[in-house]
């Protein structure tokens, strides 16, 4: 299946299928709210695997819900005004994988989303994505990442990039495939620092602390049209929020997000500056062993 300009084989696609919609899945409330729809909650979502804490944006919710697992079965069984106020109350407070009904309709049943709770947001099943899985994944993808351009380098900038950045040309243009052993195989938890890190040749860069390696192996200030000029996105505070590293020639490598479906994508440097949320400064940093050290920071 081809997924934003990249081939995905049909093992992954698969496993993506079961992290997008878990034969069981969590739905989070308050004690009060799982006490007025008579649910009996399970404690806390503390070991979900990084791939469902990602699918429902775990890190969006208050600290204090309670969770209750339903698979299709029992979902369904639920009279229809439980189920109804049970998917608006994970909508309100930011569960993810809560979409609207209005935007698949051209793709699902309208009136099996329609019955399956208020009429307005749904939850994924099983039984809704596999009659219509590539469809229902590209979609899922696209949504907020762009497509893959690595095909679009030419040959002599992989050849000049390949000494500073020796991981870049195997990196991109792969989704990380779940938990099996190499440095960047995680679904999820596998992350732009982490990309940036591999793409040079780190050995441990899922578990390397970024700022550490930072400081370790890049000057301050670099070229967007040179191999190995690492961008940094950091916040008012000071926290960095994104990297990416660039490639020559105007491309850069990118890992999105540390979602399991946010691929290793090539762009070029403008729009992955242009995508870049209001509020953060981007700063430059060149891998070398040595360099002068000077200051490159600009507003996003």
């Amino acid at each position: 299946m081809d997924v934003l300009g990249i081939e995905v084989e049909t093992s992954l696609v698969r496993r993506w299928a079961g992290w997008l919609a878990p034969a069981c899945q969590p739905f989070f409330l308050t004690a009060a709210e799982a006490a007025e729809l008579g649910l009996t909650s399970e404690g806390r979502a503390d070991d979900l695997s990084p791939e469902l804490r990602d699918t429902y944006e775990v890190w969006n919710l208050a600290k204090d819900l309670e969770t209750v697992w339903f698979d299709e079965g029992a979902f369904r069984a639920q009279p229809r005004d439980v189920r109804a106020r049970l998917v608006r109350t994970q909508a309100r407070h930011g569960r993810g994988a809560v979409p609207s009904v209005s935007d698949w309709t051209d793709i699902l049943d309208a009136r099996v989303l329609r019955e399956q709770a208020d009429g307005h947001r749904f939850v994924w099943w099983p039984t809704l994505v596999e009659p219509h899985l590539d469809d229902v994944l590209q979609r899922v993808a696209s949504e907020w990442q762009l497509p893959c351009q690595r095909r679009s380098v030419p040959e002599e900038i992989w050849r000049a990039a390949s000494s500073i950045l020796p991981r870049a040309r195997e990196l991109s243009g792969t989704f990380a495939r779940g938990s099996r052993g190499s440095s960047f195989a995680r679904g999820s938890a596998t992350n732009c620092f982490a990309t940036v890190m591999a793409a040079a040749g780190a050995p441990n860069a899922d578990d390397e602390p970024f700022e550490a390696w930072l400081a370790a192996n890049c000057a301050v200030g670099g070229s967007d049209d040179l191999p190995g000029t690492v961008l940094v996105w950091r916040d008012a505070d000071g926290n960095n929020t994104h990297a990416a590293v660039t490639l020559g020639g105007g491309w850069v490598l990118q890992k999105p997000g540390q979602e399991w479906l946010s691929a290793h994508q090539v762009l070029t440097v403008g729009d992955v500056i242009r995508l870049a949320p209001p509020g953060v400064t981007l700063h430059r940093y060149s891998l070398q062993d040595a360099g002068v050290r000077s200051t490159s920071d600009e507003p996003a």
